[in-house]
């Protein structure tokens, strides 16, 4: 995919599409991409979807200004950040700037791993930590640290000032996983291709593994961040974490899901409602905090917790997308359980096609909200929206 920023001057910039079809050979089909109509604060609303009608609220600028040109394209896991300034060359001849996506995640696994294996030692009481060790270095694509990473790295913080808040939002991931894996949640057999937590050490074990988790997540924070980070910007990272989880967070979202399950009535707006609470949720939080302990401003937080809306609501369309298309054995869990379970997924309510393109359009906005930022810096958060786009499992 590609897409051009234009900017009078350096700073800043906006996104348009350059093509409006894009071949997606990972998907096995084609995505239309068409501009948003418009887009109010971070709350996404649905549109009736037709046939010839697949867009969601939101907005894609066009223009033509005097500009720096930076074309952003993605293949597979690597994110190609050109910048030609026209302005210094008649013949726009620039230098390619390649930022490899892959090595990048890779570095960010490695690092967050050592930090979380450090972090939760093997100790008395044994059972309760090899528990809580299982699933949290069980592997996985450590998707919300790099996030967090990636999001203070943006506005000029480093990977060392975000690492203990990185590693408490994978505890609460782990937790919610440990969490909605048990008989009485979800009830899955496998997670990243292992038995689940509670296959392993019991039920009983695998539900305060969790909460050992969670309430271990806020103490890192709070205890492990560099004093070099202001008070101020701690505290407000604990309290997002905090409501990120609550009742108007995580677990809200979890409880209208459930409660939703064989529901007929359950329509696109309650769909999004579940998704951007039960998931998109804490990928928000991650971004968020990542800019909170790097500096950012408010308008700064304010766009990339846009982004972050957007891609966090694009990973749980991908993931119903995947739950219908691929096996278990591609996915590391049980396939086809939404089916099973009749939940309300987007597939169901859209249509595979339709919620193929609904993909399309919260990969590209994601995108446009980070049109402002230096593209160099920004290229791990354009890969991570390509990535969670395209990714098979």
């Amino acid at each position: 995919m590609a897409y051009t920023a234009m900017a009078a001057g350096t700073q800043s910039m906006q996104l348009r599409t350059v093509a409006s079809y894009q071949e997606c050979n990972s998907m096995r089909s084609c995505f239309k991409l068409t501009p948003f109509k418009s887009f109010h604060g971070v709350n996404f609303n649905f549109p009736s979807l037709g046939a010839a009608n697949c867009e969601i609220m939101g907005h894609l600028k066009l223009g033509s200004l005097p500009y720096k040109q930076c074309s952003v394209s993605s293949r597979s896991t690597k994110t190609m950040a050109q910048l030609v300034d026209l302005a210094e060359t008649e013949k726009a001849e620039g230098k390619d700037i390649e930022f490899d996506f892959n090595e990048y995640m890779k570095s960010k696994a490695v690092a967050v791993d050592a930090a979380l294996d450090k972090a939760i030692p093997l100790e008395y009481p044994e059972k309760i930590h090899e528990s809580m060790r299982y699933s949290l270095l069980a592997g996985g694509k450590r998707v919300r640290p790099a996030l967090c990473i990636a999001a203070c790295e943006l506005v000029g913080g480093s990977q060392d000032l975000a690492m203990p808040t990185a590693c408490a939002m994978e505890m609460i991931h782990t937790m919610s996983l440990i969490h909605d894996d048990l008989p009485c949640m979800d009830n899955d057999d496998f997670r990243r291709g292992k038995p689940t937590n509670h296959k392993v050490f019991g039920e009983d074990t695998a539900v305060l593994a969790g909460d050992a988790l969670l309430s271990f997540a806020f103490e890192h924070i709070a205890v492990a961040t560099s004093k070099t980070v202001p008070s101020d910007r701690t505290l407000r990272v604990i309290s997002e974490l905090g409501k990120t989880i609550g009742s108007q967070g995580l677990v809200g979202g979890q409880v209208v899901d459930i409660t939703s399950e064989g529901d007929a009535n359950v329509d696109l707006k309650t769909l999004e409602w579940i998704h951007i609470h039960k998931t998109a949720v804490l990928l928000e939080c991650s971004v968020v905090s990542g800019g909170i302990l790097g500096g950012a401003t408010e308008d700064e937080i304010a766009r990339i917790r846009r982004y972050a809306r957007c891609v966090g609501l694009l990973l749980q369309v991908v993931d119903d997308i995947l739950d219908v298309t691929k096996s278990s054995e591609e996915l590391g869990k049980t396939a086809g359980k939404d089916l099973l379970t009749d939940k309300a997924t987007y597939p169901k309510l859209m249509g595979l096609e339709k919620a193929k393109e609904f993909a399309a359009e919260l990969a590209t906005r994601a995108k446009e909200e980070l049109s402002s930022f230096d593209q160099i810096k920004a290229a791990p958060l354009l890969g991570l929206a390509d990535y969670i786009a395209f990714r098979q499992n």
